[in-house]
Formats: structure tokens, sequence, C-alpha cells
């Protein structure tokens, strides 16, 4: 396994998460502002809607990918000893596969 933590790839990945996470964003609030669901039910009818709900998870995995590389940089930068690095790797990366399952859990109750 390479340990370099730099490179191409995860610069592509920053960025390419990055500009899908700016047009959800953007067309989310456009959404809002000319469609506002006003209840519960209004919400959910709206995300059960297959291109809102698949859109969504996209901006979680947009979102944790970018996580991921940001954190892994980080840790990659500034903890030198192998073990602690190794340990706070797994950490950040089974935090974030747990936060990516929730949110999976919780799109598809909201879907069902």
């Amino acid at each position: 396994m390479n340990m370099r933590a730099g490179g191409i790839r995860p610069w592509v990945v920053q960025r390419v998460s990055a500009s899908f996470m700016l047009f959800y964003i953007i067309a989310f609030f456009v959404a809002l502002l000319l469609n506002a669901p006003l209840d519960a039910q209004s919400w959910r009818a709206w995300y059960q809607n297959p291109l809102v709900n698949v859109a969504t998870m996209l901006f979680w995995v947009a979102l944790l990918l970018h996580a991921w590389v940001g954190v892994r940089d980080v840790i990659m930068d500034y903890v030198s000893h192998t073990g602690m690095r190794f340990l706070s790797l797994a950490f950040a990366a089974t935090y974030l596969a747990a936060m990516g399952l929730w949110v999976f859990r919780v799109l598809i109750l909201v879907s069902a």
C-alpha cells in the first residue's frame, strides 16, 4: 500500500465532489424557492421523487468522499507515528462509513 498522500486522484476527488455539492446546494435552494414543502408530508413526498432522492444520496457520497480526502491529508501530514496514523485513519474511515450508512438508512426510510 502506498502511504503517500499526494497525487492527482485526491485533488480530482475534492474538486469533483465540491463541484457536485455546489450544484446540488444551488439546485436545492432554487427548488425550495419555487415550491417549498410546508409540512412533513410535503417533505416526504418531495424526497420520494427518485431524482431528488438519488441526487441527495450522491450529495452525501460526495460530502463523505470530500471529508475523507481532507481528513486523510491532515492525518498524513500531522500524525508522524505510524501506529497512531493507522489508528487515526481507521477511526476516521469507520466514522465516515457509519455516517454514510446512517444517511443511507434515513433516505431509504423516507422514500419507503
